[in-house]
């Protein structure tokens, strides 16, 4: 299988350019060399085989000898809110909410959580976002957003066809939950593990979210949030899960 890089620039015309850090990891990584063949993604869904024809120090250039499209991507949009974990966990989350096929993750504020992510975590999630991309065939983005207040995205997801909130009291198991897929997106929320506080669970409430409860147990934030993300794509009827 051909080795899959990222451009962050448009793919148009016959040639594409490397640089950043996916030229290095062509150069001083993989040590490609003149002549070989590769796999081109730009986020807009197409996939792109390819020469390369030129090496530099810090760039690469490339011949387009094809073009695809290639849509791996769920049969609806699924927007994951979650109080993101700390250190290392971010990551892994990440990368595997970019496996399920998650469309947009919006880190949240939220009375108990852990980690208030700036900027810079940002930066540095959607690098793996790219990573897990390049890993998973995936030929778009998922797209994380800058953390905000759990009010504030609460009352501004109307636009959501479905919202769900995993909370372990006052609905039904995550399992038995039923969605017909629409044109909206399909939100679920995920607290931190102290889960959300009772000013939270009221907002919901008032909000339209429906509270689904993921069992007895206490879980990670990060298994929560995956398990959240399988379960709504079985009950969307998605064939991914």
């Amino acid at each position: 299988m051909a080795h899959r890089f990222f451009s962050d620039r448009p793919i148009v015309g016959a040639v594409a350019r490397l640089g950043g850090a996916e030229a290095h990891h062509l150069l001083h990584v993989i040590r490609a060399t003149t002549g070989s063949r590769v796999v081109l993604f730009d986020g807009s869904g197409d996939e792109f085989t390819a020469e390369i024809t030129e090496l530099g120090r810090s760039e690469a250039v490339l011949a387009i000898t094809g073009r695809t499209t290639v849509d791996r991507e769920l049969p609806f949009q699924l927007l994951l809110a979650v109080a993101l974990p700390k250190g290392d966990r971010q990551r892994w989350l990440v990368e595997k909410a970019v496996e399920l096929g998650i469309r947009r993750l919006v880190p949240l504020v939220t009375a108990r959580g852990v980690a208030q992510p700036g900027d810079s975590t940002i930066q540095r999630l959607q690098r793996a976002v790219i990573e897990a991309s390049k890993q998973s065939g995936r030929n778009r983005l998922m797209e994380i957003s800058a953390a905000q207040e759990w009010a504030h995205f609460a009352k501004s997801c109307q636009h959501a066809q479905t919202r769900l909130i995993a909370h372990p009291s006052g609905g039904p198991p995550a399992s038995r939950v039923r969605i017909q897929p629409g044109p909206g997106p399909i939100a679920v929320a995920v607290g931190p593990e102290g889960g959300f506080s009772d000013e939270e669970i009221e907002i919901a409430d008032h909000c339209g979210w429906r509270r689904v409860d993921l069992g007895p147990r206490i879980l990670r934030v990060e298994t929560a949030a995956l398990a959240m993300a399988t379960l709504v794509s079985l009950a969307a009827g998605s064939p991914d899960a």
